[in-house]
Order: C-alpha cells, then structure tokens, then sequence
C-alpha cells in the first residue's frame, strides 16, 4: 500500500531575496530552501485514464480538471509515451496559495508515484526534466531535499545545512496569497545578494502583508516563543515558521497557537 502514496513534502524558504525582474517577465531570485516532513498526501491507483479526487481540510473549492496534479500526471504520459492512465487521490492538508510548495510539491509527489506505479523508474533528473515544464517550483520539489536557488528560482545546487530533523513549526493566518500578487506588489528594490541564509530575509514579506497584514502579528507571536529561532515568513507568504532548539519547546508552542490560525508542528527533512 505504501508503493501507492506518496507525501508532497512541504516547502519553506529560509531566506528569498528578490533582485531583480527578468526580460521574460519573471523575477530573478536567491533563495535558500528546506523541506517538511509532512505535507499533503497523494496516491493513486493504475486505471484506463487520469482521474483527480480531492479531499481534506483544504480540498473544497480546488478544481479536479485545472489542476498541476493532473497536468503533471498527463506530462509525465506525454514524456514516456505510456498508455497507463491512474486514479488520483489528492487529500489536502496544507493552505492553499501559502508560499510553502502546495500546488509544485502536489505536482511534484504525482510524477514520483506515477514513475513507480507506472513501472518507469526514471531517474529524479529524468522527472525535474519533465517538472521544469510545469512551474518554478516543481524541480525542486521532486527530489524534496535541501536546495539553494537561483535564476528564477530552478537554478539549483544541493545544501548542506545541517538542518535534518530540526523541529519547525510553521503558523498560517488562513489568507491565500497568490505568488503573482506578491511578485507584482514587491517594489523593485534590488537589497543585496544572499550569503548565509542564517543573516538572510524576504523580500516578500512586506508585500505579503499589503494582503495580508496579520504576518507581523504571526512573526511577533513566534518570536516570543521559547526555544523559537530563525523566524521568518516562507516564500510569497503567509505562512511563517520558527525553528526551534527542542521538540519539547515547539511542541509547547504549538499548544499556544490562537485557533483561528493553521499550524503544522513538524520537522525538517
């Protein structure tokens, strides 16, 4: 049965800086990046066609056509020339639209399920060829370990951070924010590359707060917390997160949590 599911690991950007806007529309990035331990779940079963099915806490108002689980699903059939189709469960735990993977890590999770159920067994380099196809993010998400970013962000170059199995907890105000409104609300200023992730930012965070301006009462809160280090918001936001020196503290912390927030307590991969 595990043969059959496939966890889309959650993404956290531990810095992303913003330097500029490409002559092909997107922006230029560096960005430093991890990966959950939990994250939505999909599995999937081999059939005549592709179907999609979605379920959970996050899953109502998701489209079952218009989706990058079925996109990829259909990309990974083009690539390979297979006639297999799969019946496609997706049950969404994660926010949508909240800067931590969501829709790439789905995309992501489907084209390793399918490499196996379909008996291709390609490699994560033969599936990030077919994944550059379907966004940014995706690459990155297939192989879901700890990765430095540029370019647009699929330039890639695996990180040691030493960072594996640090306890995390990551808070949500439940606001969507799309990356595009992000991207097109951040003010153009270019504020120096990215070394050390440790001394790094967002450059996003103030335009994510334009839509959602509860992330600075979510940074405070987590902050404050015992044990809580290197608090910042991921990606186009509005999740934020605080690793933590202890599960202990971070499980304590999550306790506290105000309930109109989403949380997830977990670790780093």
């Amino acid at each position: 049965m595990s043969n059959s599911i496939e966890t889309a690991y959650a993404k956290v950007n531990l810095a992303l800086h913003v330097r500029g806007k490409r002559s092909d529309g997107n922006h230029r990035i560096e960005t430093v990046f991890a990966f959950c331990e939990d994250g939505d779940m999909v599995s999937a079963e081999e059939a005549d066609s592709v179907s999609l099915r979605i379920s959970g806490p996050f899953g109502d108002g998701l489209s079952s056509d218009d989706n990058l689980v079925v996109d990829a699903s259909n990309a990974l059939r083009e690539a390979s020339g297979t006639k297999a189709g799969a019946s496609i469960h997706l049950r969404k735990l994660l926010p949508v639209a909240s800067g931590i993977g969501g829709g790439s890590a789905d995309a992501a999770a489907t084209l390793r399920l399918l490499n196996r159920i379909w008996g291709l067994y390609w490699t994560d380099k033969r599936l990030e060829q077919v994944a550059r196809g379907l966004g940014a993010d995706v690459p990155a998400c297939v192989r879901s370990q700890a990765a430095a970013g540029r370019g647009r962000g699929d330039e890639l170059e695996p990180a040691d951070l030493g960072l594996s199995g640090r306890p995390i907890l990551l808070v949500n105000p439940r606001v969507e924010i799309s990356t595009a409104d992000a991207f097109a609300r951040w003010d153009g200023i270019d504020r120096g590359s990215l070394g050390d992730w440790r001394d790094g930012r967002n450059d996003l965070q103030a335009a994510a707060e334009q839509v959602a301006p509860q992330i600075g009462g979510i940074l405070a809160w987590l902050s404050a917390q015992s044990g809580a280090e290197c608090v910042r918001m991921s990606g186009s936001g509005a999740t934020c997160f605080a690793l933590f020196r202890s599960e202990a503290e971070r499980d304590h912390a999550a306790e506290g949590v105000p309930r109109e927030w989403w949380r997830l307590a977990t670790r780093l991969r």
